[in-house]
């Protein structure tokens, strides 16, 4: 569900007319990147044929990634940053062609930040399945046409297998650091547990060690509000006109994940029971403050990410349980050999902390031994990319061993 992009996570306020503005006109088909778009800061990896867990079959795929720093000579200092659902690999630079954002935590990575580009190499790949360059639904098959929903079924194994791939094709055969918040923490855990030779350090950020009943039960209703969309036609919609693809079931998933992003203490706070204008929502026609909100990012959204996309990467988040064919959570913990760094957020009630804390007691090298660390915030979930200077000084803890 989850990482935003900074736009996205700054602490929430009520929409004002220019914002409104911004969204005038038809939203997309897709907000997928497509090849003829402008490239950006994008590089791009390609490879073979590819076998999902499952046994389905890519004839070959792409990852496009980002990259700042300089890979050192004995290839020692090349960190690995992994972005969460809805995020990609724009960690940090400005907005411009190929980026209509800037970087998503450029306050946390570059020269002299807490993962600093002057020392380290790093690396930021959009995950397999996304919609930002790297094959995933929208992107085309070989019989000429998008995969749509035939694209494979992926789980979180899968899209780290391609990751592992993408270091190889690098030259890096050990990341001195694997970091990710939400869905790119599943990747973090997946590779430490999966590959704990080739990890030196894992920062695991507001992220849980399987994906719970409640959690599946969240995702699978904001999957089927994207289904339910007559525009959506099975996934078949990419030759729809602007403004007649399934944007408005993919705004509604995304209005629901929101919820789950922010705590009650924000959102009561900054809008209270207040109105989006002087006319009154109490049969009125008007719309709470907190109503315009949401259906603003909700369809924001619509104009930067795909609804196929979105299927494949919520059914990924769901495939995750670390101690699958591991025998269980404990003892797939137990195979981390790298330094570990474990943290949530106390109003987190996406990912509770009760994860992290399971996680922190089955690591046996953690920075803070059974416990997570636990930031104190009023933006729940999203408070690991809003509370920078307190998530800086624990990565700074981390690179410093």
């Amino acid at each position: 569900m989850d990482w935003q992009i900074s736009e996205d996570t700054v602490p929430s306020a009520p929409i004002t007319e220019a914002d409104a503005r911004s969204l005038l006109g038809r939203p997309p088909t897709t907000g997928a990147w497509r090849d003829g778009d402008p490239v950006g800061d994008r590089r791009f990896a390609a490879f073979g044929e590819f076998r999902t867990e499952n046994g389905e079959r890519l004839p070959g795929f792409r990852l496009t990634y980002e990259t700042w720093g300089e890979l050192s000579p004995a290839r020692d200092n090349a960190v690995l940053i992994l972005h969460a659902l809805t995020g990609d690999s724009h960690v940090r630079g400005s907005a411009g062609p190929g980026h209509p954002t800037a970087g998503w935590w450029g306050d946390l990575v570059g020269p002299g930040a807490a993962i600093d580009t002057d020392r380290w190499f790093v690396i930021a790949p959009n995950m397999l399945g996304g919609c930002q360059g790297s094959t995933g639904p929208a992107s085309i098959a070989p019989d000429g046409y998008e995969w749509a929903a035939r694209f494979p079924y992926l789980t979180i194994r899968d899209q780290v297998g391609a990751q592992a791939l993408l270091a190889d094709a690098l030259g890096i055969d050990r990341w001195a650091a694997v970091v990710g918040g939400s869905m790119g923490g599943m990747h973090a855990l997946e590779w430490a547990v999966g590959h704990p030779d080739r990890v030196e350090r894992a920062a695991i950020l507001s992220s849980p060690p399987i994906t719970t009943a409640d959690q599946i039960a969240l995702n699978t209703v904001q999957a089927d509000t994207i289904r339910m969309d007559p525009r959506f036609a099975g996934g078949a919609f990419y030759d729809a006109a602007d403004g007649d693809g399934p944007h408005r079931g993919l705004a509604l998933a995304r209005r629901m994940a929101m919820l789950s992003y922010r705590s009650p203490t924000e959102l009561n706070q900054r809008f209270q029971r207040s109105w989006q204008s002087g006319v009154s929502p109490l049969g009125r026609g008007g719309r709470f403050a907190v109503e315009s909100y949401l259906d603003f990012h909700g369809n924001k959204f619509t104009r930067r990410f795909d609804a196929n996309s979105y299927l494949t990467l919520v059914e990924a988040m769901n495939s995750h349980d670390v101690g699958r064919d591991r025998d269980g959570v404990e003892d797939a913990l137990r195979r981390v050999t790298a330094t570990t760094l474990v943290l949530g957020v106390d109003t987190d009630r996406l990912f509770p902390v009760d994860g992290q804390h399971r996680i922190a007691r089955g690591i046996p090298n953690t920075l803070d031994g059974d416990q997570a660390v636990v930031l104190t915030s009023d933006f729940g979930h999203d408070g690991f990319l809003i509370e920078t200077a307190a998530v800086d000084h624990h990565l700074r803890r981390l690179f410093a061993v």
